[in-house]
């Protein structure tokens, strides 16, 4: 899956992904009010709201993009019906020929680790049948377990061609408390990073490992250093947009042949129209604002790189 996501990164000549990361407050009111008609202010109601706005936005920008990032616990927090509108938002983007990176972030041991590797990326036996379950193409991990924690997935994802990206530096302002401590001289997150790097070496694709790393955006001198530690695996960068990274802050997650790092964009995106310099499109046109919002993120990071 990783060379499929190298591949459409090239012929779109855009390294961004669109995190859909639906809150109800994103959504316009013309949305809602159709939704709620039909199931009623409920969790079925906000669901279906939920799963139309993504459809809205997945149709305006797919053509331009080469994966997206669904968050699950924007879903999760709508029950069962929320479960349901990930998985349909999940379908609908491989309709689209997405590639699909999982934001789970799980972290476990054991058969439990197992268990969402099964999931989330491979297939689960019933009988004398097999089915996936939420089938992903990427998903990404919280390492901070261990081994035992990381590599129940990396078995599926040889199975499955499918792969990580595991979190290494987060963009959020408090991850120093843990990720910045000195290990006998060296913070956390190189030693996180370096031990990325080994278990990309257990999974690679033609060129880069099929086992990514999370590093911020808002950490761009932290992400130099990781870029060197993780020559082949490829970074996934949060924190452009509305966290306040931008394209001169990316230039270091990306290897000399100009590949190697994915930015991701989520409210930045799926919200633009409440954004300064979208306001003109408007709730009803949404999903042009989306698109136009994924047009101006490609030029600036390409103006970027030219400079690098």
């Amino acid at each position: 899956m990783i060379n499929k996501l190298i591949k459409k990164i090239e012929d779109n000549k855009a390294p961004i992904v669109v995190g859909l990361d639906p809150m109800l407050s994103y959504i316009p009111e013309h949305i809602k009010t159709k939704a709620y008609a039909e199931f009623g202010e409920t969790l079925e109601g906000a669901a279906e709201a939920i799963w139309q706005y993504n459809k809205g936005i997945v149709d305006a920008t797919y053509d331009l993009i080469p994966a997206v990032k669904p968050q699950i616990a924007m879903y999760e927090q709508f029950g069962i019906p929320g479960m349901i509108a990930f998985k349909k938002t999940v379908d609908y983007c491989k309709e689209k020929d997405l590639v699909i990176i999982g934001d789970i972030k799980r972290g476990d041991i054991g058969s439990t680790s197992a268990a969402y590797a099964t999931g989330h990326l491979g297939k689960v036996t019933v009988g004398s049948k097999s089915y996936y379950g939420f089938d992903e193409d990427f998903v990404t991990v919280n390492p901070y377990l261990g081994s035992d924690g990381v590599l129940p997935f990396i078995d599926v994802c040889k199975e499955e061609k499918k792969g990580l990206f595991i979190l290494v530096k987060t963009s959020n302002p408090s991850s120093g408390e843990f990720q910045d401590q000195l290990i006998d001289g060296k913070p956390l997150y190189e030693l996180v990073g370096k031990k990325v790097a080994e278990w990309g070496e257990m999974c690679m694709g033609e060129s880069y490992s099929y086992i990514g790393a999370v590093v911020g955006a808002t950490y761009p001198e932290m992400g130099k250093v990781l870029r060197k530690l993780m020559p082949k695996n490829y970074i996934l960068v949060p924190g452009y947009g509305a966290q306040g990274g931008k394209g001169s802050d990316l230039v270091h997650f990306f290897n000399e042949d100009g590949l190697g790092a994915i930015i991701n964009s989520s409210r930045g995106i799926i919200a633009a129209y409440k954004q300064a310099g979208y306001e003109k499109f408007g709730e009803e046109a949404y999903a042009d604002a989306s698109r136009k919002a994924v047009i101006d993120m490609c030029e600036d990071i390409k103006s970027a790189l030219v400079k690098k």
